[in-house]
């Protein structure tokens, strides 16, 4: 059972990573995997449970005399469809109802022309500096928003500035890299940083002094080989076309502002919430939703004047959110829980440990990975082979030297959030950010391959080297 297992996981993970030429969505193979795992996986339980999950099993027993006489096939049966698969779903769940609550509020944002408060301030004609200016606003705005908005966002930006499209090519790479760079130092700046973040692997207060330079490197390094290749002048800018009465946000400018500022500050506020409560994330943005929609409706309630097919109420929007992305993550994870209920993940992170045996070694190698392979499986799996060591596990281990790097904020939580964000910029086809990009602006992949992915992979190890430099400094 356990070979099939891999076989059906490796099948549909080709046909999430081979999305485009199958012409099939990768929600559909991810959730088809998903299904077909535990279904692989309840009928193989009677093999799994007893080995790799003994102690959970005799309590569910313990709890359930009912099933105390059954067969011991029967037993591991009731044991992963009435438990096993309820605490998957719990912790999947979790995940997504923070993303759907995070989608929700940008989405109320970007209707209501929330992001030309920041791009209306981009006033300058000169390439370099525009360059510049473009990169730092995307990191920064990556760091808050999902980065396939922020760079959906800035590359609307750079089509408005420049007319040479090859130029406009080295922008939006320059936006994909920053994006993904941006992402990766914040608990809510990337989804894998976010499953990371919800699952306690990593906490504010570690991961963005940690990973904030290291980061900021993997942009930067790119970003200045890029601003020499530019021809030296000035980018044309174009005047926006008209806007009809139809086309502009039914609000005053000063209530779209305040529905802008609060989104931003729910977001922001979301890390404050839950140290105060310790609850988990997904409560924190359930309550700025809230609070964002009953704002939103009272200014709506005020204006009887705007029609209702013209008014843009959190409601109406919920229908504008991409259900196939989180049916994507819900299946994925579905599927990397049955592998790590079966102890495949588990027998694969012992490989690596005994063939590598090093946490940059095996994080490196992840981002490389995610290059060509979504970063959320990725993140998933590791997730699955390794668990977070508790201080009494630490204490009694035969070594703690090596499992301390698996503690809360331990090294390999951070390098993880680090490498399977930045790591997707070496190509194109490696981010949601850079898809999106090659969607938009008919960015061609070899072109990518030949002029950008050096400059990613030189950013990426730049920042590498700073945060093992980092390590090896303030561990000394």
């Amino acid at each position: 059972m356990t070979t099939w297992m891999v076989i059906i996981f490796l099948i549909g993970y080709l046909f999430i990573a081979l999305e485009h030429p199958f012409k099939i969505n990768k929600a559909a193979s991810a959730l088809l995997t998903g299904a077909l795992l535990w279904v692989l996986y309840l009928y193989g339980s009677p093999a799994f449970v007893p080995k790799v999950s003994s102690t959970a099993f005799n309590e569910f027993i313990t709890d359930h005399p009912q099933f105390s006489t059954m067969p011991l096939a029967q037993q591991c049966i009731h044991f992963v469809a009435e438990y096993q698969i309820i605490e998957s779903l719990g912790s999947i769940c979790s995940i997504l109802l923070f993303l759907l609550g995070a989608m929700t509020i940008v989405e109320v944002m970007d209707a209501h022309g929330g992001f030309n408060f920041i791009t209306s301030h981009i006033t300058t004609r000169n390439k370099r500096k525009l360059l510049w200016m473009v990169a730092f606003m995307t990191f920064f705005m990556s760091s808050v928003l999902d980065n396939l908005t922020t760079a959906i966002v800035m590359i609307m930006l750079i089509r408005k500035l420049l007319d040479d499209h090859r130029e406009r090519w080295l922008f939006a790479s320059i936006i994909v890299i920053a994006a993904n760079s941006g992402g990766a130092w914040s608990p809510i700046g990337d989804v894998t940083t976010i499953m990371l973040w919800v699952n306690e692997n990593i906490t504010t207060s570690s991961i963005m002094p940690s990973l904030i330079l290291p980061s900021l490197t993997s942009m930067l390094v790119p970003a200045l080989i890029v601003s020499y290749k530019l021809r030296p002048g000035n980018a044309t800018i174009q005047k926006s076309p008209a806007q009809n009465d139809k086309s502009l946000p039914p609000l005053p400018i000063n209530e779209r502002a305040i529905i802008f500022i609060l989104g931003i500050g729910v977001l922001l506020f979301v890390p404050v919430f839950k140290a105060i409560t310790h609850f988990p994330p997904f409560m924190g943005i359930l309550l700025g939703l809230g609070i964002l929609w009953v704002a939103t409706e009272i200014m709506y309630n005020d204006k009887p004047c705007i029609k209702e097919q013209r008014q843009l109420r959190v409601g109406k929007i919920l229908h504008r959110l991409d259900g196939a992305t989180l049916l994507f993550f819900l299946g994925i994870l579905l599927a990397v829980n049955a592998l790590s209920f079966s102890g495949i993940l588990e027998s694969l992170s012992d490989f690596l440990d005994n063939k590598i045996g090093n946490v940059y070694a095996i994080n490196l190698i992840i981002g490389i990975m995610s290059a060509v392979i979504d970063n959320v499986p990725l993140v998933a799996g590791a997730m699955g082979m390794y668990t977070i060591v508790d201080p009494d596990t630490l204490s009694t281990a035969a070594n703690p030297e090596y499992l301390r790097f698996f503690v809360q904020d331990g090294i390999f939580w951070q390098f993880l959030a680090y490498c399977s964000g930045v790591g997707g910029s070496i190509l194109i086809i490696g981010s949601a950010a850079g898809v999106v990009a090659m969607a938009l602006e008919k960015i061609n992949f070899i072109w990518y391959l030949k002029k950008i992915s050096l400059l990613a992979l030189a950013g990426y190890s730049s920042g590498a080297i700073i945060y093992i430099l980092q390590n090896a400094i303030f561990s000394s």
